[in-house]
């Protein structure tokens, strides 16, 4: 999806830019793109709550990094990491619009929960966004999931069952998988058995990864806020209002 995604951020890039907004040409992908922090990362009070991005390997990227850096302009994340303590850090500019995927309705989305496909009809999300999560189906079967501050993989599962007076310990197993992508394949290849997956995710799966086609969904999650575009915390209220204004513009 690279040439997709650049040519999103194209477009809001000139739209900030028309605001007289210094956003950057291109997108940050690695650490080495972004500036480095002498002596790491700090927050208001300090203290080091990330490592200076030119200490990381080059060619991977350390997202809390990313969230957490003093020049960020503009980003997306997740409400897990969002609860646990990167919402201190930065403010919130808007969310995303899931029409077009089931399983979502404005700035909402749900997970669908998936297992290996067996023929059965697979199961249509629920019209009022309420969750659907199949007991039975599910009770110990191995679960996968893409990592531990994910609320669409685990956070939203885990409090969906919750309120049905369920917990994760109706699976035999738990592992983390690394990523959506990597869960879908996992039960492909039959070393897990469920999964929670966003139902973005799960539609580009469906468009890129061939192991979906041996995978269906059974349940879906309630529906939730999506993952936000966020920006530093000082990065002046002025912009933030300017780029508020674009985001929502462009839809």
């Amino acid at each position: 999806m690279r040439d997709e995604i650049d040519a999103q951020w194209a477009r809001l890039r000139d739209a900030f830019r028309q605001k007289g907004i210094d956003a950057p040409q291109t997108i940050a992908r690695v650490n080495a793109d972004l500036r480095p922090v002498e002596g790491g990362i700090r927050d208001a009070a300090g203290k080091v709550i990330a490592p200076d991005p030119a200490t990381l390997p080059p060619d991977e990227l350390d997202f809390h990094g990313l969230w957490l850096h003093p020049a960020l302009l503009f980003a997306q994340t997740c409400w897990g990491p969002m609860e646990i303590g990167l919402s201190e850090h930065v403010q919130v500019i808007g969310q995303p619009n899931y029409d077009a995927f089931e399983g979502g309705q404005g700035e909402l989305y749900s997970s669908a929960i998936v297992m290996r496909a067996d023929g059965a009809p697979s199961a249509r999300s629920p019209d009022d966004g309420s969750p659907l999560v199949p007991l039975d189906l599910l009770r110990g079967m191995r679960f996968t999931f893409n990592n531990s501050d994910s609320m669409s993989g685990l956070v939203g599962l885990t409090r969906d069952l919750e309120a049905m007076g369920e917990s994760l310990d109706m699976f035999s197993e738990r592992s983390e998988s690394g990523g959506h992508r990597a869960s879908i394949v996992a039960i492909a290849e039959g070393r897990a058995d469920v999964a929670a997956i966003d139902c973005l995710s799960w539609a580009l799966a469906q468009r890129f990864e061939p192991a979906a086609r041996q995978v269906k969904v059974v349940g879906w999650t309630r529906r939730r806020k999506g993952l936000p575009f966020i920006t530093a915390r000082t990065t002046p209220e002025k912009i933030v209002a300017a780029m508020r204004e674009a985001v929502a513009a462009a839809g």
